[in-house]
């Protein structure tokens, strides 16, 4: 039966299913109301007001996505003799989701080129071995990459570890991600995060969501779209693909909901992938022409108005049109809607990011919102709709290649250490490296650096050029399997229910919690903390000013952390207060900014040209299904678009016809960097046509290097693409 809706019975029914998984539905609820943070996207639940209870202290805050997480980990170990029995040839013919589901990583495992399995050693033996090859090799010969997944603890000792060992190669998983946003938000207000708290997005009338898909991706902000939507305001939903959840959605805690459903969006516009840009000019364009310019709040509290005003005036319909396939009167009917509004929010995802001007894309966003004086009161603001996590936490500790200068003089002066001021290298910048040999060692906390990584044929030819590569994770993925090193290492941790001692995660609404760890499930797995920890005793023993004994606890590294990082000072303490807190400096409830001067940065853009316009072409966007979380996929099925598999490329009706294609033929996808044989072409009358989807992160063999010059992100949207019958 084709889904209408998200959230609904299916989701409840969907709760019993993980639970039976999970050895029982109460064994699984106990698992969830732990006082630890979801494991899943950076909207914030869970803490010391229990798990399910989000930032405003509703309760019961649960979605798909974190008991996906949470069964995961609730997975059997891996018996040590499946490695014996299934080589590593055989490894790399299961799909994502079959290696996620092969169970829980208990024995540290290691590769040795010419090896047709992975071996089962000891602790002892891969401690050595990863020492040896540390102290055998150049510092800046390593890379050292960190997904959202972890702890700050465990951030903050990784990081500080590479750079006392003396590099700057310092890296996350945001620069595949949200580190447009990051660069264009630093840039535009002086901060690189969220502007507003919760509360603001649920008391604003108008809420812009931008190149996103809350509904599969962050379904808990759906509560929050629906408590707009009900106190009479609006939900303006710019996306090439109409989603199902994101027009009605059937929230399961709400009883009145999950009977009549809520209509989430009031107004829904198509833009053509790589069109975001125009449409914004256009939309502070109509705005202009209705004289909703706020112009005493920009005389006031930003700089760069005036220009910012003439390129607006210079500005032709004809342009913007052209290169967002939106037409005139579509954009001055929204832009007649934000004339109106009181209290707006601009919320977005990686459809914005994900361009080779991604950071114009989050600069444009913030220039309609000082147009009319709409981040720099409660109620109103930016908001990035992160996705681990934890992955803004990792930032925020000093997960960057270039330490923020008030970190780096705070580690010398209150700690002593000795760092380097070489620069470092971005995650791109970094596989580059790998495969010209000037990387020989990458160690990885967490995540699938493979899987996402653009030119997933670069990439494995990448990672297979280090000598070394160090993985900690808690479960299999593609990266285990492809691109290995001359000899890998994989070492089996904790997930953070099982942690030994407290850590702290940080959500996209700069609120830090306190996760409390519980008892491990399975024997072997250490904790990521005790791991780094010892690694550093190993690798560089006597440094003054660091004792690792001491720096296993994760109680001394807070102290380190409210020391050192802006904002975090209230961290040293929360083993003893228990009391979550908001990081200073970041939430703007009146006009000062982040900026030298306090004052908003405008910006002016070039509009590029929309591509993949020949006859031939189509605009291609990867994106996640709903039954997935990152590069972890934990269904084949796709809900939400009525898809049951993944091999497919959807595209429009009218499409179909233009290249000659019938409905589910196979085809060869081609772009300028790869192909994808036998993929099923798709009747989908829900994208705008001429544009395309594929699944990431097998698709991404076709997504090309190119990355925004400013965040070096990667362009995993707007990929031209051509069709060829089978």
């Amino acid at each position: 039966m084709k889904v209408g809706s998200g959230g609904g019975f299916r989701a409840i029914w969907y709760t019993f299913k993980k639970g039976r998984e999970a050895g029982g539905v109460w064994k699984l609820f106990k698992a969830m109301r732990t006082r630890n943070s979801c494991k899943t996207c950076a909207v914030g639940m869970g803490g010391q007001k229990g798990g399910m209870v989000n930032e405003l202290g509703h309760s019961f805050e649960v979605c798909k996505k974190s008991m996906q997480a949470m069964v995961a980990d609730m997975q059997p170990g891996i018996d040590p003799n499946y490695w014996k029995q299934n080589s590593i040839e055989q490894l790399k013919q299961l799909s994502p989701r079959e290696l996620e589901s092969l169970g829980r990583l208990i024995h540290p495992l290691r590769y040795r080129q010419g090896q047709s399995h992975y071996e089962v050693i000891t602790w002892k033996e891969a401690f050595e071995s990863i020492a040896a090859k540390l102290s055998a090799t150049a510092a800046d010969e390593t890379f050292w990459y960190f997904s959202g997944r972890s702890s700050n603890e465990a951030g903050f000792l990784l990081q500080l570890l590479a750079r006392v060992y003396g590099t700057n190669n310092v890296n996350n998983c945001s620069y595949y991600c949200h580190q447009a946003s990051g660069v264009g938000l630093q840039s535009s207000i002086g901060s690189g995060t969220a502007t507003i708290v919760l509360d603001d997005l649920e008391k604003a009338d108008t809420v812009f969501l931008i190149g996103g898909n809350p509904a599969s991706n962050h379904p808990r902000l759906m509560t929050s779209l629906m408590r707009v939507r009900r106190a009479g305001g609006k939900v303006i939903v710019i996306n090439p693909v109409r989603e199902t959840g994101l027009i009605n959605f059937r929230i399961p805690s709400d009883p009145i909901s999950l009977l009549a459903g809520t209509k989430i969006a009031s107004h829904y516009v198509q833009p053509h992938i790589g069109g975001d840009l125009a449409l914004l000019w256009g939309l502070a364009k109509a705005t202009k022409s209705l004289g909703a310019i706020d112009n005493a709040f920009l005389t006031e509290h930003t700089s760069g108005s005036k220009e910012w005003l003439a390129a607006v005036d210079d500005l032709t319909w004809q342009e913007i049109e052209t290169k967002s396939g939106v037409a005139r009167s579509e954009i001055e009917s929204i832009a007649e809607l934000y004339a109106a509004s009181k209290k707006c929010v601009f919320a977005w995802t990686m459809g914005i990011t994900h361009h080779a001007h991604g950071v114009d894309n989050v600069q444009a966003i913030a220039n309609l919102a000082f147009a009319r004086g709409m981040v720099g009161r409660p109620g109103c603001g930016l908001m990035p709709i992160r996705g681990h996590s934890n992955v803004q936490g990792i930032g925020s500790v000093g997960v960057t290649p270039k330490l923020k200068d008030e970190i780096f003089t705070a580690l010398k002066d209150k700690f002593g250490v000795q760092l380097p001021e070489t620069p470092g290298k971005d995650t791109l910048a970094c596989m580059e490296a790998a495969a010209s040999g000037e990387i020989k060692v990458g160690f990885c906390l967490g995540g699938n650096l493979y899987g996402s990584n653009p030119d997933s044929t670069f990439a494995d030819r990448a990672l297979s050029s280090l000598e070394m590569n160090v993985m900690m994770n808690t479960t299999m993925n593609t990266g285990h399997a492809h691109g290995l090193a001359k000899e890998t290492i994989v070492l089996p941790v904790l997930a953070r229910d099982e942690e030994p001692a407290p850590t702290t995660q940080e959500s996209m609404f700069n609120f830090v919690r306190l996760s409390d760890g519980g008892p491990a499930r399975l024997p072997g797995p250490r904790s990521e903390v005790s791991v780094i920890a010892a690694l550093g005793k190993a690798v560089v023993p006597d440094l003054p000013g660091v004792d690792w004994d001491d720096l296993a606890n994760p109680s001394t590294i807070r102290k380190w952390i409210g020391a050192v990082v802006p904002g975090y000072g209230k961290i040293a303490e929360i083993d003893q207060t228990k009391q979550e807190f908001q990081i200073e400096g970041r939430t703007f409830h009146d006009p000062k900014f982040g900026t030298a001067d306090g004052r908003g940065v405008l910006h002016c853009h070039r509009l590029p040209d929309l591509k993949g316009t020949e006859n031939n072409h189509l605009r291609l966007m990867t994106v996640r299904s709903e039954g997935q979380f990152n590069t972890v996929v934990y269904e084949e099925e796709d809900l939400y678009r009525n898809q049951e598999r993944r091999d497919l490329i959807l595209i429009h009706p009218d499409d179909l016809k233009r290249f000659g294609l019938e409905n589910d033929q196979r085809v060869t996808v081609k772009s300028e960097t790869g192909a994808m044989s036998g993929i099923l072409a798709r009747s989908y009358d829900s994208i705008r046509s001429g544009n395309a989807l594929m699944y990431y992160p097998e698709s991404n063999v076709l997504v090309a290097r190119h990355a925004d010059p400013q965040s070096k992100t990667p362009a995993f949207k707007g990929v031209v693409v051509e069709l060829i019958a089978e």
